[in-house]
């Protein structure tokens, strides 16, 4: 998509709430984020009190933190189709909030991206949670999401877990990174498109209607 379209789909979330905004000023100035804030990175996350679903993933990547755009890619991409949602909404706080492990992106390891810094979510992802009552959805993406929201020991395969997603539902829907680097993982897992994806988009279409 274009960046125009996604950031007009972003301005399009209705007044600020005041209480949002507090919580986007204290993770900036939190000393954890300092340099960051000094650098002018701003944390990328939304949302909304009155979004229905929310999106937990790892961290922003490069071109996500740089465009300010979340899932600017992609991998963002391959996530939509699974939603079977299209840009305007995804990038529509009042609808859906976007809340990864880490609000920055964490620097580049030897074979990617480095993990989400520890803590940072248990921090800072209950207090907007509690602004924010009318969650019907909680999509959670990758092992880190996962292991923190549905109390997995370290040990658990996210095969496994995204296999198993019923016994998460209704509130939690587990799914793998949507990477193009998983693309061996799909071929070997038909399962996840034909059982998986199907079910995924119908928890979506409920939760947003």
């Amino acid at each position: 998509m274009r960046q125009e379209d996604a950031r007009q789909a972003q301005g399009e979330s209705g007044e600020e709430d005041p209480r949002f905004e507090r919580i986007f000023r204290e993770i900036k100035a939190d000393p954890q984020n300092e340099s960051y804030t000094q650098a002018g990175i701003d944390p990328l996350y939304t949302a909304s009190a009155t979004s229905r679903i929310v999106i937990i993933g790892q961290a922003p990547g490069r071109v996500a933190q740089d465009t300010r755009i979340p899932w600017n890619d992609k991998s963002g991409e391959r996530l939509r189709d699974w939603l079977g949602m299209d840009a305007r909404t995804f990038y529509d706080p009042a609808r859906v909030s976007i809340m990864p492990m880490d609000f920055y992106f964490p620097g580049k390891g030897r074979s990617g991206d480095l993990p989400p810094r520890r803590g940072f979510a248990e921090k800072w992802h209950p207090r907007l949670l509690e602004l924010m009552p009318d969650v019907r959805l909680t999509v959670l993406i990758g092992s880190y999401a996962t292991r923190r929201y549905l109390g997995l020991k370290s040990s658990a395969k996210l095969t496994d877990v995204v296999r198993d997603y019923r016994s998460y539902l209704p509130e939690r829907f587990p799914l793998v990174h949507p990477s193009p680097r998983n693309q061996i993982w799909m071929k070997k897992n038909p399962w996840f498109e034909e059982d998986v994806v199907p079910e995924l988009r119908r928890r979506v279409a409920d939760a947003l209607s």
